[in-house]
């Protein structure tokens, strides 16, 4: 994890928030290759619910609701974890994760850092109820505001929106409603990078389904979901599902998995896929006073659509497409530090480099190419330091292409292109580059082993 933090920080990926006051812990900053990677996880999730179905569509519901909807929902009464206090370091725990070998990464704030308990110093609290909602007022006046909260999850503005969804959008169960938009939970325990943070990123789908096809709409998207995150560049190996045993499963859930991956801090989720029952559309009916079923006008027939659930965090996402892509290797002597990105995930899809910097007829034909292909891609131009280094900057942020423009160029209106993964180099015509980098950006692609 050291190594992806450090090479996070060192390109531009990710930064501590508020960083020159101290920072906040767990709160960060996405410098500019992180917003364009995340803005491609997000595109991808996206195109896969929506694009490239008919059975899904896209809602963006608003972050601060109704507070109603938080007590119907449960997560007022309900949404807390167990809190430790230590009474030495001043530091919170959450007390179900203390003796839970999955979670070695809880430590005393004191030194020798030590699980918490293990220390004759350790004085830690009876365990007390903590609510994760970020709780703030709306209203013009302290005195007559209401309390309001930042919402934990985006699926509970889908869920009052279903009526809405249902009409406007004329799909008939089974169908699906996604939302990709920022939650916040005041963690106990938050850590390990972007892994878990105070604020993050979800992207969230609700499908509708006849309740008599809820197990095998759930048994469907456990298996497309993990068949996503292998389309887009994650090993095999690094991935399983594991199904929730009885006692883990939510007081809404008939059946819950995870999608976890073995991120360096040991196997953790990385998706969950929720069969949720009729739970969430029978609340809001109750509280609302508002019927949210399904009524069919032409046969009459009506039901209480169950829901099924596939819920991922973007940054969580993003921290595994890192993991997974992130390689070392010796290259002539000398080390190579490697992203291995899906090249529709990468950042820069193509760095076009001037030989010499200073040369006028190639730096004119550089930025002629660039302008030719930043309308179809995300493209950066560098001609700053010798090309060995530009490359292996490039190698850094994940770039699947280079493009080098040299005195040959001239000759016969051909540039170098670098493959990041096989280091190959061939000669393309100017010309030809645009067709040939839309070509290679939507062939099937798989990573290569590490080291190769």
């Amino acid at each position: 994890m050291e190594k992806i933090v450090s090479l996070a920080r060192r390109r531009g990926f990710v930064f501590p928030a508020s960083e020159i006051y101290g920072g906040l812990a767990s709160s960060y900053d996405y410098g500019h290759y992180g917003v364009l990677l995340k803005d491609n996880v997000k595109a991808r999730w996206l195109e896969a619910m929506v694009r490239e179905r008919d059975d899904i569509v896209a809602l963006d519901s608003s972050i601060i609701l109704n507070p109603r909807v938080w007590e119907a929902s449960g997560h007022v009464g309900g949404f807390s974890d167990p809190l430790v206090d230590c009474r030495t370091c001043k530091q919170r725990f959450r007390a179900d994760h203390l003796a839970d070998s999955e979670h070695d990464e809880v430590r005393c704030g004191k030194r020798p850092s030590k699980r918490p308990g293990e220390t004759p110093d350790c004085d830690l609290t009876e365990p007390r109820q903590f609510n994760l909602m970020f709780q703030t007022r709306v209203g013009a006046v302290e005195e007559t505001g209401v309390d309001v909260y930042l919402r934990p999850e985006t699926a509970q503005g889908i869920f009052v929106n279903f009526k809405n969804v249902a009409q406007l959008a004329r799909r008939k169960p089974p169908f699906g409603i996604a939302q990709i938009g920022k939650a916040f939970r005041n963690e106990i325990t938050p850590g390990n990078f972007i892994f878990r943070t105070l604020e993050f990123e979800q992207m969230e789908m609700e499908f509708f389904v006849p309740p008599a096809e809820a197990d095998k709409w759930y048994r469907y998207w456990v298996a497309e979901r993990v068949a996503w995150h292998v389309r887009f560049g994650i090993r095999d190996q690094n991935l399983r599902v594991r199904a929730h045993d009885a006692d883990e499963l939510s007081h809404y859930s008939s059946g819950t998995s995870d999608i976890e991956y073995l991120f360096p801090i040991g196997w953790s989720e990385l998706e969950g896929i929720a069969n949720r029952g009729d739970y969430d559309l029978t609340q809001h009916t109750a509280a609302s006073g508002t019927k949210l079923e399904w009524v069919d006008s032409g046969s009459g027939e009506r039901f209480l659509p169950h829901v099924i659930e596939p819920a991922l965090g973007v940054n969580r996402s993003m921290l595994a497409f890192l993991v997974d892509a992130y390689d070392e290797e010796v290259i002539g002597e000398r080390e190579r530090t490697v992203l291995r990105l899906h090249p529709q995930l990468a950042p820069v899809t193509a760095a076009v480099l001037p030989l010499i910097g200073k040369d006028a007829v190639m730096v004119e034909t550089a930025r002629g190419l660039q302008e030719e292909l930043r309308r179809h891609m995300s493209v950066e131009y560098d001609d700053n330091g010798a090309i060995g280094r530009r490359y292996r900057r490039q190698d850094e942020i994940g770039t699947p292409w280079a493009l080098t423009v040299d005195e040959q160029t001239a000759v016969d209106g051909t540039v170098t292109l670098r493959d990041r993964d096989s280091l190959a180099q061939e000669r393309l015509l100017v010309e030809s580059v645009r067709d040939q980098l839309l070509s290679r950006l939507h062939a099937p692609w798989t990573p290569p082993a590490r080291g190769e």
